[in-house]
């Protein structure tokens, strides 16, 4: 509980990966990808219950050994390509409503951020609660990917800056921060899940992590990206 309300935290996983087949279940430093963000989500000291949806039996088997529940496989039409994070949310909420469990907060973790820290969890529910924002996503400063130094490319390879008032030859110190939105945490207002229908709105806030804990896993070059950081960090074995 965070200030006498109730936070779930909700692990979404689908089985189907066409970047990286299997990568919810793939050993990442000795265990299931999707089990670092289950033992983090377990440390919180305000999520009061962590819960996978998942479509796939042997992630739900991965994410229960890990200490998830997992009381429900998510149906195939929710977990298909063109099926929506907010839609499968409602579906969670929607059955263990059925089962009268409530929350106030709604954390959504996914798996292919596996760098996060129990503090990234409890910072972001902390900075929520004590703000009137609805919601709070986590965001990464851009760096070499400012948007000060990206191009369009035209016709025969021809480039065109992306900010076209920018003074070519800008140095990086001389730019405004502006920030990506990344994964490492997602946490709302349940009661304003059903209503805005994304986590991104006019109430929404940011959270900053680090750069290294940005890095997420799409594909086998993330993959390999992160489990190398991982062993530079000693995380894992």
């Amino acid at each position: 509980m965070i200030h006498g309300e109730k936070a779930l935290g909700l692990i979404l996983a689908r089985g189907g990966s066409k970047g990286l087949p299997g990568k919810n279940i793939r050993p990442l430093r000795g265990k299931p990808l999707v089990a670092w963000t289950v033992e983090v989500a377990k440390q919180s000291k305000y999520l009061d219950a962590v819960v996978i949806s998942t479509d796939s039996s042997d992630i739900a088997r991965a994410a229960e050994a890990a200490g998830a529940e997992a009381p429900f496989l998510r149906p195939a039409e929710l977990a298909s390509d063109t099926a929506t994070s907010i839609d499968a949310i409602l579906h969670a909420l929607s059955f263990l409503q059925a089962q009268n469990r409530h929350y106030d907060y709604l954390v959504l973790l996914e798996p292919t951020s596996p760098l996060r820290e129990v503090s990234d969890i409890d910072g972001a529910l902390d900075t929520l609660a004590a703000s009137k924002a609805l919601s709070i996503v986590s965001v990464c400063q851009a760096t070499t990917i400012h948007p000060s130094f990206m191009y369009f490319m035209g016709e025969g390879g021809a480039l065109r800056p992306f900010l076209p008032d920018v003074a070519v030859g800008l140095r990086r110190q001389a730019t405004s921060p502006v920030f990506f939105l990344e994964g490492t945490v997602y946490a709302a207002r349940t009661s304003s899940i059903a209503e805005r229908r994304s986590f991104y709105h006019d109430q929404t806030i940011g959270f900053e992590v680090p750069k290294w804990k940005s890095l997420e896993i799409d594909d086998e070059i993330d993959f390999l990206h992160v489990e190398a950081v991982m062993k530079h960090r000693g995380i894992g074995q």
